[in-house]
């Protein structure tokens, strides 16, 4: 799997030195902590719990020491939907979750379509129950496992908003996450102008932006508006790959990494370079979706239009255990082309919206794109 915008192993050698009688080596155990501890939980606990419970409270036990909220532990099953997700496909109800600053989990998209979309569940919505077990106290991963499951199946949900309550009972479907939607606009003064709303960076989502551009580049002589808002992020190759589209080479994003030390991610040469470019974000806009509109922004390449940005900048990345389980790992932490962090602080927008209503701000990005357009003339040629 490619890093998710989502194991190192280590010891410790300690000596005394200078002293003239060393103490003797301890004798090392037969077996290690965790597995003395599981022989005795077997033999002599009043409750006992079978082994493979025990392995995964340890590993989560051990995640949790780190203090990282988003490292996690899958197993297998819960693994393999994850990275169908990330594929475009899977079997569920159309839901988004993220955990906000004060570690509610919440709704940060709804698939347009989806079994979800069809009650009144909204972005920004704190979830309080799946299947009839509170939401309280556990991992994203672990909630999103909850509402998957197989095809025609029925999951309760319960969800607030404004400290009220509303439950519904959705069935599960085989959802295709068609993450791009490509809309056709009529910009301020007639010239056309291009709507692209990415909801996910799943796999393909920088071709589909780069078949937009490709189709029909009359109809966005007026510019294009890039849509991020509510992107709880995704792939980081995708995030990359679609910023390429918009640039002509040069650093993305960079992170610093115990196993490869400090990486830098470039755009591809040969990007769209004279199409007037605005970004939409808000505070739903994450991970891999804050990349795109701060590299955009470092290279001058685009106004961003809306609300600071969600502030998650940091990489994880999942490694396979023995058994298919799976760990994720939080391995560094961004920085923009200009070595801006983005974890605890997000983006900034170059020109402040409220976003409560999102017409508002698709409004005001269709004024800046014809302002930007008459300062040059009516030429659609970029900056340098």
């Amino acid at each position: 799997m490619t890093a998710v915008a989502f194991a190192y192993g280590g010891g410790v050698v300690t000596g005394i030195l200078g002293s003239e009688n060393p103490p003797p080596p301890r004798r090392q155990p037969e077996t290690g902590l965790l597995d003395e501890a599981a022989q005795r939980i077997a033999a002599e606990a009043a409750r006992p719990v079978d082994r493979q419970q025990l392995e995964r409270a340890a590993v989560e036990g051990m995640l949790r020491a780190l203090g990282d909220k988003w490292s996690a532990f899958y197993q297998p099953s819960e693994f393999d939907g994850y990275a169908s997700a990330l594929e475009g496909h899977y079997s569920g109800v159309g839901l988004w979750l993220r955990r906000s600053p004060q570690g509610r989990i919440r709704v940060a998209s709804v698939q347009p379509g989806s079994p979800a979309a069809g009650v009144r569940i909204a972005a920004g919505d704190e979830l309080v129950s799946v299947a009839g077990r509170p939401v309280a106290g556990r991992t994203v991963e672990d909630v999103v496992s909850a509402l998957r499951g197989p095809v025609g199946s029925k999951v309760q949900i319960v969800f607030a908003r404004h400290d009220r309550r509303y439950t519904a009972t959705l069935t599960r479907t085989m959802m295709s996450t068609d993450d791009v939607t490509v809309q056709r606009l009529r910009g301020v003064g007639g010239a056309p102008v291009t709507k692209i709303r990415i909801a996910s960076f799943t796999r393909g989502v920088g071709q589909e932006v780069r078949q937009a551009l490709a189709e029909h580049p009359e109809q966005h002589r007026g510019g294009v508006v890039l849509d991020l808002r509510d992107n709880p992020g995704g792939l980081l190759d995708e995030a990359v790959d679609v910023t390429s589209a918009f640039l002509n080479g040069g650093p993305v994003v960079s992170y610093q990494s115990r196993a490869d030390g400090s990486r830098t991610l470039y755009a591809r040469p040969g990007g769209d370079r004279t199409t007037r470019i605005v970004v939409l974000v808000n505070g739903g806009t994450a991970s891999a979706a804050e990349i795109v509109a701060a590299a955009l922004q470092d290279h001058h390449r685009a106004l961003v239009i809306g609300s600071r940005t969600f502030g998650k900048g940091s990489v994880q990345e999942p490694s396979r255990l023995s058994d298919g389980s799976a760990i994720q790992l939080t391995v560094g932490w961004y920085r923009t082309p200009k070595g801006r962090y983005i974890d605890g602080v997000g983006v900034e927008p170059d020109i402040p919206v409220d976003t409560t209503d999102p017409k508002v701000a698709e409004q005001r990005a269709l004024e800046v794109l014809r302002g930007l357009l008459a300062s040059l003339g009516g030429d659609t040629k970029g900056r340098g």
